[in-house]
C-alpha cells in the first residue's frame, strides 16, 4: 500500500471509530467483543483498501462487513463454552451509548437477525433495500423482522418505563 493511500485508511478510520464501535456495541451488548469486532473488520478493510476506498457507499459496506463479522461470530461453536472453573478478572463496566435503561438495554433481548435489522434500519438510517442486501434476505424478511423487533421492544419499554412512570 502506497502512503497516500495508508494516510487515506487511517484518515477514513479515524472519523468513523467511534461510531463502529457503538454499533458494534448495539449488536453484540459487550465492549470486548465490540473492539474485537471492529479490530477484525478494520483489518480485512486495510488489506482490501485499494479495491474498497473506491465504493460508492463505503460507509455502508463497512457496516455490512462489521454486522456480518458479528453473525459469524454468534455461529462459532467456542462462543457457547462457558468456563466455570474460575471466576473471570472484574472489569471496570463502560457505560452503554444509552445508559444501563436506555435502548440498548432493550435491544438485548432482541434475538440477533432480530437486533441486526433494528440497528441497521434506525440506529444506521439504512433502507429496507440496503438492510436487506447487506444481511443477504428478502425485503420481506426486514420488513417483518422490524415490525417484530419494534413491536417487541416497545412492549419491553412499557414493562421496564412503567415502574418509573408510577414513582
Amino acid at each position: 500500500m502506497r502512503r497516500d493511500e495508508e494516510a487515506e485508511y487511517r484518515e477514513y478510520v479515524a472519523a468513523r471509530l467511534d461510531q463502529l464501535r457503538r454499533i458494534a456495541y448495539l449488536l453484540c451488548h459487550d465492549w470486548h467483543v465490540a473492539d474485537d469486532l471492529v479490530s477484525t473488520v478494520l483489518l480485512k478493510l486495510f488489506r482490501s483498501w485499494r479495491k474498497v476506498r473506491a465504493i460508492e457507499h463505503l460507509d455502508a459496506y463497512v457496516r455490512a462487513m462489521l454486522t456480518n463479522a458479528w453473525l459469524d461470530e454468534r455461529r462459532r461453536p467456542w462462543r457457547r463454552e462457558r468456563p466455570t472453573a474460575e471466576l473471570p478478572e472484574t472489569v471496570a463496566a463502560q457505560p452503554e451509548p444509552d445508559g444501563e435503561r436506555g435502548i440498548g438495554r432493550l435491544l438485548r433481548e432482541l434475538g440477533p437477525r432480530q437486533r441486526a435489522v433494528v440497528v441497521l434500519r434506525f440506529y444506521c438510517d439504512m433502507s429496507v433495500e440496503e438492510t436487506a442486501r447487506l444481511l443477504g434476505v428478502s425485503a420481506g424478511t426486514v420488513k417483518s423482522q422490524s415490525t417484530r423487533g419494534l413491536e417487541t421492544l416497545r412492549g419491553l419499554a412499557v414493562k421496564v418505563y412503567s415502574g418509573k412512570e408510577r414513582r
